[in-house]
C-alpha cells in the first residue's frame, strides 16, 4: 500500500498510510499526492520558490537558494520526503507524519553570495551607500569642514577609502572641494561655496 502525503500552503507536508486517512478531516487548501508524477502535477502552478522553501523547510537538508528546473525540484522534494512514509516502519509509526518548515526567526547560515549583497539586498546597500554619502557631504558643508577622522567615524570607512570617495566627489560629483590641515595635522575637507 503506497502512503499518501499531504502539503498545506504553509508547506507542511504530512505522510498518512493511506488516501483514506489522508482524507479524513481534509481542509480545502491541502494538496494531496502518492507519487513523484502526482507531485509534479499537482505543483504546476507553483513558483521555484516554493520548492525551495519546501526543500529547506525539510529537516537533515542542506539548504539550496534555487533549483535548475522544475523536474530537479519535483524529484528532489520527493526523494527527500519518502522517510516520512516510513518505508520498513510499523504503519502505526508511519501514520501522519508532519514535516513543519523552519521557523522564521530562526538564523540560518548564510552563503558567500548572500553576506556579499546579491539580488534585493543589493539595492538595500545602494541606500546605505547613498546615506553616507549624504551624510559626508552635509559633514563637508559645516562652517569648518569635516576632519578625515570625523568622516571616518561617522561611516566606518578606512583613511583610503574616505580620500577616494572626496576625490571621486570633487572629479565626478562636481563638488568645489577644498582639503587642508590644521595645527596638529589632521586633514579637514570642506565643500567650498
Amino acid at each position: 500500500m503506497s502512503s499518501t502525503f499531504t502539503i498545506d500552503d504553509s508547506n507542511n507536508i504530512t505522510a498518512y498510510s493511506s488516501a483514506e486517512e489522508a482524507s479524513q478531516g481534509d481542509a480545502a487548501s491541502l494538496v494531496h499526492f502518492n507519487s513523484q508524477a502526482t507531485l509534479a502535477k499537482v505543483s504546476t502552478d507553483w513558483p521555484l520558490s516554493r520548492f525551495v522553501e519546501i526543500w529547506n523547510g525539510i529537516p537533515g537538508q542542506t539548504p539550496v537558494k534555487k533549483f535548475q528546473d522544475r523536474k530537479k525540484a519535483v524529484a528532489r522534494v520527493w526523494s527527500a520526503i519518502q522517510p516520512l512514509a516510513g518505508n520498513g516502519q510499523p504503519e502505526e509509526a508511519a501514520a501522519a507524519k508532519p514535516v513543519l518548515p523552519r521557523q522564521a526567526g530562526k538564523p540560518t547560515k548564510k552563503g558567500k553570495a548572500a553576506r556579499k549583497g546579491t539580488g534585493r539586498q543589493a539595492g538595500d546597500k545602494a541606500s546605505v551607500r547613498s546615506n553616507k554619502k549624504a551624510q559626508v557631504i552635509a559633514m563637508m558643508k559645516r562652517a569648518k569642514g569635516a576632519t578625515l577622522a570625523e568622516i571616518m567615524e561617522a561611516t566606518g570607512w578606512q583613511k583610503h577609502t574616505v580620500r577616494g570617495f572626496v576625490s571621486i566627489l570633487g572629479s565626478k560629483g562636481g563638488q568645489s572641494i577644498e582639503s587642508s590641515k590644521n595645527a596638529a595635522g589632521e586633514r579637514t575637507y570642506q565643500i567650498g561655496k
